[in-house]
């Protein structure tokens, strides 16, 4: 497989190079695991990104990132809230069970796969407060969500005042929390208020092996520094997973990315009037698509993963062609 008209996953896409760089000038002898200098950095560089201290710890993968996040604040005995089409819910083989020994997840109902106080609100309501049932311990909500959509900073400072008034935690999956933040147009800290703890995406949006838990209140880092290790996701060489990072906040290279790979979503959502299932608010593009329109694409070489029985997603990344979304465009309006 190659990047030509790849637009299967943004996954797929190439290592950018700025990040390539960085792993070769790690490549020389540190202090082993978390110790070395570039891992050492890490707080300070995403608090000034952030404008908000926070503890980072890096981890290899998404999946890690989320559960190390949730595992701070939902007990065994607890549950965290998502949304019904959450990638903790459907796309993570039962991890959050795994990494949480056991607590459960509550699933709730929201238009474009987000959260609303109201719909928290239905989905935790009728729990008896006592010990016979599972309580709530916290929420996740996903920026952007699972259809592309992003939560605005007032619908994220709305669930958060919810969360607590509750008593529950916040945590945020940011797979493709640059997408949302660049199609906001607002800052990291706007796009994070009340959240307390960030599940930062990198591997999507031009990393090879690094994905960043930000914890706002950086004493909650201190247990999943141990739940890490025990987990398996300590490496000894961290030093190359804290070079990405470092290369993706350096210069903003994680906001021009992600606006390359916007800018490639919209061109081809433009194509796709009456079709569009959902807005296009980040790098994903659901359209409605017979088997044999879906069959013709392919035929002319792009590539994609059916959504159902009559829609295909379309995900573009940093390192989208402009001639592959024009060329998509042209062809989702041929058809």
């Amino acid at each position: 497989m190659t990047a030509t008209k790849q637009f299967l996953s943004d996954n797929a896409a190439r290592v950018h190079p700025q990040v390539w760089d960085a792993m070769r000038q790690a490549d020389q002898a540190d202090t082993p695991y978390d110790g070395d200098s570039l891992s050492q950095s890490l707080d300070a560089a995403f608090t000034n990104t952030f404008s908000r201290e926070c503890a980072v710890l890096w981890v290899a993968t998404g999946t890690a990132a989320n559960c190390l996040a949730l595992g701070s604040m939902a007990q065994p005995h607890g549950a965290v809230v998502c949304h019904r089409e959450a990638h903790i819910e459907m796309d993570e083989a039962g991890a959050p069970g795994f990494f949480l020994h056991g607590a459960k997840l509550i699933l709730a109902e929201g238009e474009s796969a987000k959260l609303t106080p109201a719909g928290i609100a239905a989905a935790i309501d009728p729990i008896r407060d006592d010990v016979h049932q599972v309580q709530p311990h916290a929420i996740s909500i996903t920026q952007a969500s699972e259809y592309g959509c992003s939560y605005r900073p007032q619908e994220v400072a709305d669930i958060a005042a919810f969360a607590e008034a509750r008593g529950l935690g916040l945590h945020m999956d940011g797979a493709r929390f640059a997408n949302a933040t660049a199609f906001l147009g607002c800052s990291p800290a706007e796009a994070t208020t009340g959240v307390d703890a960030l599940s930062f995406g990198c591997v999507k949006n031009g990393g090879m092996s690094a994905e960043a838990v930000l914890f706002f209140d950086p004493e909650k880092a201190d247990v999943a520094r141990y739940r890490r290790k025990r987990s398996g996701h300590l490496q000894s060489k961290g030093r190359f997973l804290a070079a990405q990072l470092a290369a993706m906040l350096e210069g903003d290279l994680w906001l021009k990315n992600a606006r390359t790979a916007n800018a490639a979503a919209a061109e081809i959502a433009g194509a796709c009037e009456g079709r569009l299932m959902h807005p296009v608010e980040a790098n994903e593009v659901f359209v409605q698509l017979s088997a044999d329109e879906r069959e013709s694409l392919r035929v002319q070489g792009f590539e994609f993963y059916d959504w159902g029985d009559d829609a295909a997603r379309f995900v573009t990344a940093w390192d989208t062609r402009e001639d592959d979304a024009r060329g998509l465009a042209a062809a989702i309006a041929g058809l």
